[in-house]
């Protein structure tokens, strides 16, 4: 079995609205408003071209796809890296494919290339399974917060993939969090 890792390309798309589109039945089902739910060839191609869409090929098929958003439209939430539109093809599912992918950019992409001490990623409170497997993954809530959209309550959940590097983060915020009340 030959595994590649790599950034989508424009050739992918048509692969990866069939396997986001699949992934996402349940989001549609709860009627969350995620754009990735209703992903069709230009959410697809818009998201390739506006971020970090990475994708796990097994045996020269994607059978996973996670993005690493770098937009600034979150920065009202976190300053950390935050991934998104996080999806496995249904026929993958509980194989470990999409495990492996998301282990593979956040120690790879977000630890090693970008030197974050950690990375966020939101998630809805009514989905029956997503939280608590985020947090079997290892993430933890850090925020509750209603994104007005109609979804309910959203969780900003938090990993932490170096933990020395984190600490001089926290450390960072505090001196910041201090500049600003002296100002």
């Amino acid at each position: 079995m030959s595994e590649i890792y790599r950034l989508a390309t424009v050739e992918d798309i048509e692969r990866l609205v069939y396997v986001t589109y699949e992934a996402y039945v349940t989001i549609r089902e709860l009627d969350l408003k995620w754009p990735a739910a209703h992903a069709d060839h230009d959410l697809i191609e818009n998201n390739i071209l506006k971020n970090e869409c990475y994708v796990l090929e097994v045996d020269g098929e994607i059978k996973a796809t996670v993005t690493l958003n770098k937009g600034n439209e979150i920065k009202f939430i976190t300053d950390l890296p935050f991934i998104m539109w996080f999806a496995v093809d249904p026929a993958a599912q509980a194989t470990g494919i999409g495990s492996k992918l998301l282990t593979w950019v956040e120690e790879t992409i977000i630890r090693d290339k970008l030197g974050a001490s950690a990375v966020t990623l939101a998630t809805a409170e009514k989905h029956p399974w997503l939280l608590p497997m985020y947090e079997r993954k290892g993430y933890e809530r850090i925020k509750a917060f209603d994104s007005e959209k109609g979804d309910g309550t959203m969780h900003l959940l938090r990993k932490i993939v170096n933990p020395s590097g984190f600490e001089i983060y926290l450390q960072e915020k505090e001196i910041e969090k201090e500049s600003e009340q002296e100002h």
